[in-house]
């Protein structure tokens, strides 16, 4: 006769499964509220168009003349000015002063001398007084001005290089005398990296992709690895991102972290960027800790691993591995590309974007971009892919197939994210995650290819930022 199940394991399953559900409904509510509230977020996509459009500006001058129609366009100083001017219309705050003075100078250039001198005027009475003395040289007759601007005239400012040229232009100095010659060339080589590495990237990526695709059709492609994932059931995975991740994770340890970080990080705050770099930093590290604990917890009662591991991390060989990697971003490239530019073209910007990518590029800290980065290129990635492609995906294969648990994953990965205008593109590169999971058998893959795509948006956000 074989003896009843013992009631501990049913009573463990009821509390597992209740607290799951419990979970699931509250990062619901608090997935919604991120998601609406990302709407009141500003987008970085103006500020990357704007600095994309002064970069071409400062670059245009250093470029072969055979090649600057095609990399700088025509008019790079009039596109420059006709952005700025949207963007000083359109924003709900007033832009930042070099912004208006950079405007302003160039209307000056344009045959605007009016409305250029109107606007140093409104300026004039915003800033601070040490910022004054440019803007009343800058106004006075031209009789009176200087050949260029002293430098004592730049107290307060921390302007660009396209800037100082324009106001020394203004106060009567040749295009010749006035330009920087190092600046220019810097600025080539940065319109190169952000402007045509890119579109190679692009057509290389299409080029793989289409191979891909010509290889399913003709049934000689790769067959699929198998899948393995860590023994728990949808509703201890449930648990572990709706309870861990997002309830403690995402809501109670920056309440109860960040205060105690920023208290600890109070010297530093003479180096605000670099204040809070440690502190994206120290938060990001106590968001991991819970739902990283509560797996080692779920996993500990198995006993001894599988060969390989519960998550399939399979590094080696690294060069195999890697290549897989960079092959999945190449080809996911084209296709978030696409699905941006069709939301921009069909809705616009919502905004929204991930407060991250806006400290990035205005942080000149260097500590503080090693933060940035570690959280981003490392953290992130490992973090991430652990819960979605290590732990969700695999759990959902086995009940739903690895279509489906590639969709779904890609659904939660997205939405945990917090930005409605940043969720098509996520949902692709979640898509393209997920089918590397799957067809690789290396979660290790899709941490790569996680870190790769981070360090693409990096290296372009320090290309712009200069």
């Amino acid at each position: 006769m074989n003896a009843s199940p013992p009631p501990q394991p049913r009573q463990s399953a009821g509390w597992t499964a209740g607290l799951a559900l419990l979970s699931l409904v509250l990062s619901g509510l608090l997935w919604l509220n991120g998601l609406v509230d990302s709407l009141q977020r500003p987008s970085v996509g103006n500020a990357l168009e704007l600095r994309q459009r002064e970069l071409t500006a400062l670059a245009a001058p250093a470029l072969p003349a055979n090649l600057r129609p095609l990399l700088a366009g025509d008019q790079p100083l009039q596109a420059l000015q006709k952005e700025l001017l949207q963007q000083v219309n359109d924003a709900p705050l007033p832009p930042a002063p070099e912004q208006q003075l950079q405007l302003a100078l160039l209307q000056g250039q344009t045959g605007q001398q009016e409305a250029g001198r109107q606007r140093l005027q409104d300026l004039q009475q915003q800033v601070p007084p040490e910022q004054r003395p440019l803007l009343a040289a800058l106004i006075a007759p031209p009789m009176n001005r200087a050949a260029r601007p002293a430098e004592s005239l730049w107290a307060g400012w921390q302007p660009s290089p396209l800037t100082r040229a324009l106001a020394c232009q203004a106060l009567g100095g040749s295009v010749d005398g006035c330009s920087d010659r190092p600046a220019q060339r810097a600025a080539v080589l940065r319109l190169l990296g952000t402007g045509v590495v890119p579109v190679l990237l692009l057509l290389l990526g299409i080029g793989l992709l289409l191979r891909e695709l010509w290889l399913r059709w003709r049934g000689k492609a790769q067959p699929r690895a198998p899948l393995q994932g860590p023994p728990l059931t949808l509703a201890e995975a449930t648990l572990l991102i709706a309870g861990g991740f997002v309830v403690v994770g995402e809501l109670l340890v920056p309440l109860l972290l960040a205060p105690v970080l920023q208290g600890a990080l109070g010297p530093l705050a003479a180096q605000p960027a670099l204040q809070q770099g440690v502190l994206v930093l120290g938060l990001y590290m106590g968001l991991m800790a819970v739902p990283l604990a509560l797996l080692w917890g779920q996993l500990r009662p198995h006993g001894q691993r599988p060969l390989g591991g519960w998550l399939q991390w399979h590094w080696r060989p690294l060069g195999g591995t890697l290549r897989r990697a960079v092959a999945q971003v190449l080809m996911v490239l084209p296709l978030v590309a696409l699905v941006g530019w069709l939301q921009e073209r069909l809705v616009g910007d919502p905004g929204g974007s991930n407060p991250l990518l806006e400290l990035v590029l205005t942080s000149a800290n260097p500590l503080a971009l090693l933060c940035f980065a570690v959280t981003a290129l490392v953290l992130a990635p490992l973090f991430e892919e652990t819960l979605f492609r290590g732990v969700l995906l695999p759990v959902l294969a086995q009940r739903w197939g690895g279509l489906w648990a590639v969709l779904i994953s890609a659904l939660v990965f997205s939405v945990a994210h917090l930005s409605i205008g940043e969720f098509p593109p996520l949902f692709v590169l979640g898509l393209g995650l997920g089918w590397l999971r799957l067809q690789s058998g290396r979660l290790g893959a899709s941490v790569l290819m996680h870190g790769l795509w981070n360090g693409l948006t990096f290296a372009n956000l320090l290309l712009l930022a200069g």
